[in-house]
């Protein structure tokens, strides 16, 4: 029992380590763009360059805030100021609110608003709610037209471990009464399928760990259907996609970024990217950053 808690623990070191590691990566293209930028009055430059943005990240379903933790400590090192909205994961309407509130009242000047999985449809959302948005940024994230679901995008093209036709062969349900409607079920994913369908590159110390402390969605939220103008429409986006993604096929988050125009970035990575390739995915949100502030 030590020796595994022990591996775990070093596990979790390595992904930190890997999230320090990018900043070696991404730090020199920050003080490329940093130099061209006036520092003081005496430079005799004019102050034109835009403010850094502030990073919103926001998780998806069965995952929580400190999946974000090794791009959030990268981003910080890298010198971003990065805040983790709380996702409430109870429905479209009531999570877009729930993170369109926070930005608005916990930050000021540009954000760039970062979704991974069901955390795309809220940030869809919540993206034309503030003026300060600048950038979307989807992590293997859902991003819906009018009219789609996650649950409907998930299943639109073969490859989801989650599209099956007995909902009860991957899911375990609480449900808030005996007779409450489905759209009101807590759904989690089976501890044992977690790592095969969410994180399967990962050591299993790490996903049953992650299995064990997963947030629930509900239903409802899965099924209903985004309703509006989506901020990808307006806004400029890009797309982390994971070519090993088991709960969103890699083909249909390709069918979203073509429509969004979106740029688009390719790793060989699980759903759990945030954890798996922490330097990839948070080039991506640089990237997006500073094209921003160009």
């Amino acid at each position: 029992m030590k020796r595994t808690q022990k591996n775990a623990r070093l596990r979790w070191a390595g992904l930190f380590a890997a999230a320090i590691a990018v900043v070696a990566v991404v730090i020199p293209g920050q003080l490329s763009v940093a130099s061209a930028a006036p520092l003081d009055s005496q430079a005799g430059v004019s102050a034109s360059v835009s403010p850094k943005p502030t990073i919103v990240l926001v998780h998806g379903a069965w995952a929580d805030g400190s999946s974000f933790a090794p791009v959030t400590t990268a981003l910080q090192l890298a010198g971003y100021t990065v805040l983790v909205a709380p996702n409430p994961l109870r429905g479209v309407v009531e999570d877009t609110k729930a993170v369109s509130d926070f930005i608005n009242q916990r930050t000021s000047g540009p954000v760039i608003l970062v979704g991974h999985s069901y955390g795309g449809v809220v940030i869809t959302g919540a993206g034309l709610n503030d003026p300060d948005v600048k950038a979307l940024v989807y992590i293997d994230g859902y991003a819906p037209d009018n009219g789609e679901s996650a649950q409907q995008l998930t299943n639109v093209l073969p490859g989801s471990l989650l599209n099956v036709a007995n909902p009860t062969t991957v899911f375990d349900f609480v449900l808030p009464a005996p007779d409450a409607p489905q759209a009101l079920y807590d759904s989690y994913i089976k501890t044992d399928q977690y790592k095969a369908i969410f994180a399967a590159s990962l050591p299993s110390t790490v996903t049953k760990t992650l299995a064990a402390g997963q947030s629930p969605i509900t239903l409802g939220a899965l099924g209903t259907p985004f309703s509006g103008t989506p901020a990808w429409k307006t806004i400029p986006s890009w797309f982390f996609i994971g070519t090993a993604d088991k709960v969103l096929p890699p083909a249909e988050q390709q069918v979203m970024a073509a429509r969004a125009h979106g740029k688009v970035t390719e790793a060989n990575s699980p759903h759990l990217a945030m954890i798996a390739k922490p330097l990839q995915v948070t080039g991506v949100i640089i990237d997006a950053a500073l094209h921003y502030s160009r």
